[in-house]
């Protein structure tokens, strides 16, 4: 959890321009939520304070109210977008022969006789 003024500092550091503990307080009063310099946020009203602000931020509630700030960046690298030209289509169960299926272990073929008494 961090207080107001951190919470301002840090959303000056993501570069949506410079916040004050006022400019948090208006974010707060927009979110219908009750603020005072000396309330704790949690990851929960960081997020609600958040949600207030366009165009949104590319942290969460739970980044901004961490006790480790910056977020950690990823050492590796972001995966490259997929995209699929087209879907493709499916075999369906009218596609493929039809045969019956059973569930459990496969047995063999059943002879009458081949028990062995006494077991």
């Amino acid at each position: 959890m961090i207080n107001v003024q951190e919470f301002a500092r840090r959303l000056s550091i993501l570069g949506v321009g410079t916040f004050t503990s006022d400019d948090v307080v208006d974010l707060a009063t927009a979110a219908e939520v009750r603020i005072s310099a000396d309330l704790e946020i949690d990851a929960t009203l960081a997020q609600r304070l958040l949600d207030q602000i366009s165009p949104p931020l590319p942290v969460t509630g739970a980044q901004i109210a961490a006790s480790q700030w910056p977020p950690p960046q990823s050492s590796r690298p972001a995966a490259p977008s997929v995209s699929f030209s087209s879907p493709g289509a499916v075999d369906g169960p009218s596609d493929q022969p039809s045969r019956p299926r059973r569930s459990g272990p496969a047995r063999g073929p059943r002879r009458p006789g081949s028990r062995r008494p006494g077991r």
